[in-house]
């Protein structure tokens, strides 16, 4: 069965391209653009991966992120932070919310897709 990953991100063009990347290596990806959303696919789909931007509308990345974290039938849920925000402070909340990974845009593809296959394969 195809391993299902979300992509909570404010930007169609970034949400689009992963999007299209990740299903032409046969993964199931949904797509939210703000926190509210994403929530929400969180609890209704069970990804087993969300790649989070930080600075997202209606509730940020890190909020979000603590929210699965912390939700007993979705803190098994792997979460990369993918994000523009490069100040330290920011990579330390998202590692506090429980961020497994912290990855910044402009990213590299090939580092990218390292992550995710070894967070779920």
């Amino acid at each position: 069965m195809a391993k299902k990953i979300l992509i909570v991100e404010d930007e169609p063009l970034i949400s689009k391209v992963l999007t299209i990347r990740l299903e032409s290596l046969g993964y199931k990806v949904n797509a939210a653009l703000d926190g509210e959303e994403g929530l929400d696919l969180v609890k209704k789909e069970k990804p087993d991966l969300v790649m989070l931007d930080i600075g997202l509308p209606k509730l940020d990345g890190n909020t979000l992120c603590e929210l699965i974290k912390i939700g007993e039938d979705t803190k098994h849920i792997k979460v990369i932070m993918l994000t523009g925000h490069r100040q330290m402070n920011e990579m330390e909340n998202s590692f506090k919310a429980g961020a497994d990974v912290y990855v910044n845009k402009p990213y590299e593809w090939p580092r990218l897709l390292d992550h995710i296959k070894k967070l779920i394969g």
